[in-house]
């Protein structure tokens, strides 16, 4: 139980509800920063101002998934308020407080490693990760029978990078009756996709296994479909970019050869709110009552 701590969520979207939920379900108190506009308010949590006078009560404090920008600042779509953690408040907080985010930039990063605040990126764990690819992929799927005039049972998938969200989706494509292929780069991987029964290559080679592609889903955070790879890419191919910014495609070229290519980072917290924030909530409730309970065991 939570009981005694005070937790501090400081903006988010709809996955930080269900976070928010579990706190007072463990009697933590619970403040809220940047939630004005919230149609619901929580009869367990109270309402605050972002100062760094409040920051010093914080034990805990939850931010957005996308963390900040190299700015400090922070998305909320519960306010109209701009909100940004300056290197101030992060001085403000107390030594043994515990900062969660999903993506740390170097900004964030840096102010809690200046100031000796421990910060634990969410998106980093494995655990994490590979609950999150199960909305990710619906969502993909979603997405690519939205934009395609095929089934996916029979086309040429082309998945880049096995890694958790890769893998998944490889093996749901392949479940469903796709003729799938996997862009990797290690002999692990390689190994891995066939034990799979899904048809390997090796990233370097992406240009000829491309030429034939009916949907091509890129998992992999840099640009791996370039000008000259998108010059011998059918027409009617839809990508679909998976990766996080600035994701994997060029998009200018793209669009100058009529290919249709879709950004679509963060689809867990667009397609599916409700798992998201309950994968988020049980990962972070289960770790700060882990560090409650050394806590209790060092004193």
């Amino acid at each position: 139980m939570l009981a005694g701590k005070h937790v501090v969520f400081l903006g988010g979207d709809a996955r930080q509800l269900e976070v928010i939920k579990s706190c007072i379900q463990m009697n933590a108190k619970v403040s809220l920063i940047g939630y004005d506009n919230l149609q619901s308010p929580f009869s367990g949590a109270t309402l605050r101002e972002l100062s760094t006078d409040f920051l010093k009560q914080a034990d805990i404090l939850v931010l957005p998934i996308i963390g900040t920008d190299e700015k400090g600042q922070i998305n909320s779509v519960f306010t109209s308020k701009q909100l940004i953690l300056s290197e101030e408040h992060v001085q403000a907080l107390p030594k043994h407080c515990i900062v969660f985010a999903g993506i740390a930039r170097s900004y964030l990063t840096r102010l809690c490693q200046t100031y000796d605040v421990t910060l634990i990126e969410l998106m980093d764990r494995d655990d994490v990760a590979i609950y999150n690819s199960i909305p990710t992929v619906e969502g993909a799927l979603m997405m690519a029978i939205q934009n395609t005039d095929i089934t996916i049972h029979g086309s040429v998938s082309i998945v880049l990078g096995l890694g958790r969200v890769g893998m998944t989706l490889a093996r749901t494509l392949h479940a469903i009756g796709a003729k799938v292929k996997v862009g990797i780069r290690s002999s692990d991987d390689f190994a891995r996709a066939f034990e799979m029964g899904v048809e390997p290559f090796h990233i370097q080679d992406l240009s000829e296994h491309l030429r034939d592609a009916d949907l091509v889903f890129n998992t992999i955070p840099a640009v791996v479909i370039t000008a000259p790879i998108l010059a011998q890419m059918p027409y009617d191919v839809v990508i679909l970019d998976l990766a996080s910014k600035p994701g994997g495609v060029d998009y200018a070229f793209a669009e100058k050869r009529g290919i249709k290519a879709l950004f679509a980072p963060s689809l867990p917290g667009i397609v599916a709110p409700k798992t998201a924030g309950k994968i988020l909530a049980r990962t972070i409730t289960q770790l700060m009552f882990h560090a409650v309970e050394k806590e209790g065991t060092v004193q």
